[in-house]
């Protein structure tokens, strides 16, 4: 099964993308001439007698307008065939090849290493795509979850959840999901992803971005987990030239292109996160085991009650939990009115993995604060929810 397509005249570029390809993937590539360029996508996989291919990888040595203009009707005509654009990049290309629904853009010298990696994240999109297909209703694309993540205090480890759910649910559903940081003045997520991130929210809002998503994808970071971050503004004073329905059309957005938006909100109740809160689909509220703050998300609680904006679904999140503390869940639960539906054990490899910047579900450790974070990120998948609606708030057991 030919899995890959390469269409170049590149030799030496083959020879990589073969090595690449050979032992570590299944599947095989198959070189196309130049001139297949000049064809309709649909006649050239027709010509796979099997099973049509995942990834078709555009260049070197191709003329940047024919190639762009290839993955446009490829994108159009299978938009679940990831394509992939082999360039010496800019800034204007990566638009334009977003714009043309291309999925990566490589240069020419990369390794087999970096080769091997970017046809792994096309596969899994592939596969992701694929996979939804049969469940998407006919000529219209349904909108992903929204999950928001709240906490009335700080210091209750919400960035440390936001960012374990997100690489949790990458796992999920790989390259569809994206983590925004809406803690716009002194957000974390680029710490808690070890990211530098080259463009912020406030790229995200401008007016470009706002008026076509492939140009808002340019804006978003990708991270090793396969997931996407939109981080922070760098600078605290940028927070105020960000409006509130600047926001609410950023997360509409993002919700129409990615199967699962993750959204880490500042502490608060403030203008910014009450205008996300209405966006959610599902609210992720989250306390520490100590006195302040669970009575602080109580008032929270009860003000987001009072304003009839709770979401469809909510989830409750002990965080730190250890029974040294002088409360039990059950303290917690009474006042908060509320059940503890998932309750995360105080952990040193979470504090270790938080401060790496390496989210404790991105590797394999044996800890129990992994458990209990992955019993939330599955309170996520559409399996686990179809068979427990029910149950979708069962108290914790201490």
């Amino acid at each position: 099964m030919s899995r890959f397509i390469l269409i170049s005249p590149n030799a030496e570029f083959e020879r990589r993308l073969q090595q690449a390809v050979a032992g570590a993937l299944p599947g095989s590539v198959q070189t196309l001439p130049v001139a297949v360029l000049s064809s309709q996508p649909n006649d050239i996989l027709n010509s796979f007698a099997a099973e049509k291919p995942q990834v078709v990888i555009l260049g070197p040595d191709l003329p940047t307008d024919d190639a762009l203009r290839f993955a446009t009707m490829f994108d159009v005509q299978f938009p679940e065939i990831s394509t992939i654009l082999v360039a010496d990049s800019s800034p204007e290309l990566v638009l334009q090849a977003m714009r043309s629904g291309v999925r990566d853009v490589v240069h020419p010298q990369a390794d087999v290493a970096s080769i091997r990696m970017l046809l792994e994240r096309a596969c899994q999109a592939f596969a992701s795509r694929h996979r939804s297909e049969p469940t998407m209703p006919s000529g219209r694309q349904e909108n992903g979850l929204v999950i928001g993540v709240f906490s009335p205090k700080g210091g209750v480890g919400k960035t440390t959840i936001a960012t374990n759910i997100a690489v949790g649910l990458g796992h999920l559903a790989p390259m569809n999901v994206v983590i925004v940081d809406l803690d716009l003045q002194f957000g974390d997520v680029a710490t808690g992803l070890y990211l530098n991130p080259e463009y912020t929210v406030s790229d995200a809002v401008t007016a470009a971005a706002s008026q076509d998503s492939m140009v808002l994808k340019a804006f978003l970071t990708p991270h090793p987990a396969g997931v996407y971050a939109l981080c922070a503004p760098k600078s605290p004073a940028d927070a105020d030239n960000i409006s509130v329905d600047q926001l609410t059309r950023l997360l509409q957005q993002l919700a129409l292109e990615f199967q699962y938006v993750v959204v880490d909100t500042g502490p608060g109740m403030t203008e910014h996160s009450l205008a996300a809160l209405e966006q959610c689909t599902d609210a992720v509220w989250v306390t520490g085991m100590d006195v302040p703050s669970v009575r602080g998300l109580r008032t929270g609680m009860e003000i987001i009650d009072e304003l009839n904006l709770f979401p469809e679904s909510r989830h409750v999140v002990l965080n730190f939990a250890d029974t040294k503390t002088g409360l039990s869940v059950q303290d917690v639960e009474a006042t908060l009115r509320a059940p503890v539906d998932i309750s995360v054990p105080r952990s040193r490899a979470l504090t270790l993995a938080t401060n790496r910047g390496v989210p404790l579900l991105q590797e394999d450790v044996r800890d129990p604060a992994v458990k209990s974070l992955r019993k939330l990120v599955q309170r996520f998948d559409p399996a686990w929810r179809a068979k427990s609606q029910r149950k979708l708030h069962r108290r914790v057991v201490v």
